[in-house]
This record gives structure tokens, C-alpha cells and sequence, in this order.
């Protein structure tokens, strides 16, 4: 686990954000469309792209904290990071999460692990921060990527499909909990995007890997319209994307199985 913290001079009278997964990709994007409606930001992600990243989003105060979230410690010293600038959470969209692709049985067991770890269990621990500090002001939005992989079972990406399944139940259930509040959750179900994601899943060798992807300022774009709209869910891109989205509620499970292998088994299998 690794930390670091920069920051340049605060605006207090600006909403402040949160985005995690901030370094690149739908993160980046999320960033710049805060950046871009006002908001102050505080930029989380694990790698030491986030001050290039930072230097992009024009006309905000932005304070880095490079931490490994997939790590209880790395949650702890994002909210401590985050409690430090003495500024409430406005919105945070909690948007770090890694696949990893492959048959279940062929991959390391760690791989698998870091992938539950980040996507579920840093999750999970950041929600309850973020939200118990906006349920006690009554006021507060949140964004969680979780992914239209959340609504089909991801054969040779078993793990990675089951951990959106669970962030997408997840947020869910918060919805009703916490329907006599002021605090709103969204949850972001984007398609395949142009994103570092599939390579850095072992993934560049599959159909889903080599094919056309939506562009992750269009997600990023629509998932910030849905927030601040206060929408509980949607799914975001393409118009390809929606209509897989649609489909995906009516067809069944084995069929949904069936068609994910031909989108993700490695060639060489």
C-alpha cells in the first residue's frame, strides 16, 4: 500500500467531491465533469498517474491522496486524508474497481482475491465512511460504478461480474434504507469502455477486448447528469450498450453465460 498527499489552496465557498479510481479512464472523466460544474475535488487512485491527472481538471482546487484502496489501511487514510481538509463531502464517486479475466480455475487465487478485495470489500468499507458523515448533515450524493457485467454472468470473468452483482444489490438495498433521507445513490452501469480496464485484465485477447468500446467521457457525462438528477440507476454509453442493457433483463441467466464466453474467452483457450 502506498500514500501520498498533495494539495493546492483550497475555495471553501465550492461543493467538494470525492472520485476514486481518478487516475485515468471513466475516474478522470467523472473528475472533469465535477471539475467543470463547480465542485472542488479530492482525487484518489493507487497508481502515480493521479497528479497528471490532477493537472487536467481546470478552474478546481484538487487534493490528491495515492493510496491502495483493495487494503483496509488504504480506505483508513483516504477518509483520514479526506477528514484533514475540513470540508464536508458534497457527492464521491466511488469508482475504483479491476477485473480480471481468464478461466476461474487457470487464474492465481491473489488476482482473484485483489479483484474482491477492491472491488467489494474497499467498497463496502468507503461507503460506510462517506455515508455516515452524509446521512448525519442529511444531505449527500453518491455514485457507484458498478457495471452492466452486474446483470449477466461473467464466464471467463467469474469473479470480476460476480463483485458488480454484488456492488449493484449493494447500492440497492442502500436506496431503500435510506429513502427518508436527503442523501441520494446512483449507480453507473456502463458497457465495454475505452479504458486501461481490459488490459490490465489479461484481456486483450478476447473479443470484448478487441472490439469497438464506448468513449468514457460519454459515460462519465451521463453518469454526472444522473447524479446530480438524482436517478437511481443507469445504464451509460452507447446506444449498442442500452440495448444490451434491455436485453439483459429478459434473457435468461444460462443464455446470458453463453453469450459472455464468446465476448471473453482468451483465444487461446
Amino acid at each position: 500500500m502506498t500514500e501520498n498527499t498533495t494539495e493546492t489552496p483550497t475555495t471553501e465557498s465550492k461543493p467538494l467531491a470525492l472520485v476514486t479510481g481518478a487516475s485515468s479512464g471513466i475516474g478522470l472523466e467523472l473528475a472533469k465533469q465535477f471539475a467543470e460544474n463547480g465542485f472542488d475535488l479530492v482525487l484518489c487512485a493507487e497508481d502515480s498517474g493521479l497528479g497528471a491527472a490532477a493537472a487536467q481538471l481546470v478552474g478546481a482546487s484538487v487534493r490528491t491522496v495515492q493510496a491502495d484502496l483493495s487494503t483496509y489501511e488504504g480506505v483508513e487514510q483516504l477518509w483520514t486524508a479526506v477528514q484533514e481538509g475540513g470540508r464536508p463531502l458534497a457527492a464521491a464517486a466511488l469508482n475504483a474497481g479491476i477485473g480480471k479475466g481468464g478461466a476461474f480455475l487457470d487464474n492465481v487465487l491473489a488476482d482473484e482475491l485483489e479483484v474482491i478485495d477492491l472491488n467489494v470489500s474497499g467498497t463496502v468499507h468507503l461507503a460506510h465512511k462517506v455515508l455516515t458523515d452524509m446521512v448525519a448533515r442529511n444531505e449527500g450524493r453518491v455514485l457507484f460504478t458498478s457495471s452492466i457485467a452486474s446483470t449477466m454472468p461473467g464466464s471467463f470473468q467469474a469473479v470480476y461480474n460476480a463483485s458488480k452483482s454484488f456492488v449493484q444489490s449493494f447500492v440497492e438495498a442502500l436506496q431503500n434504507e435510506l429513502e427518508d433521507t436527503e442523501v441520494t445513490l446512483t449507480s453507473l452501469m456502463p458497457g465495454p469502455t475505452d479504458t486501461e480496464f481490459f488490459h490490465r485484465a489479461d484481456m486483450d485477447d478476447t473479443k470484448v477486448g478487441e472490439g469497438k468500446k464506448d468513449d468514457p467521457a460519454q459515460v462519465a457525462a451521463q453518469g454526472f447528469k444522473a447524479l446530480m438528477k438524482g436517478e437511481d440507476k443507469l445504464v451509460a454509453g452507447s446506444l449498442k450498450t442500452k440495448v444490451q442493457g434491455a436485453a439483459n433483463n429478459v434473457l435468461p441467466d444460462k443464455l446470458k453465460a453463453a453469450a459472455h464466453r464468446v465476448m471473453a474467452e482468451p483465444k487461446d483457450d
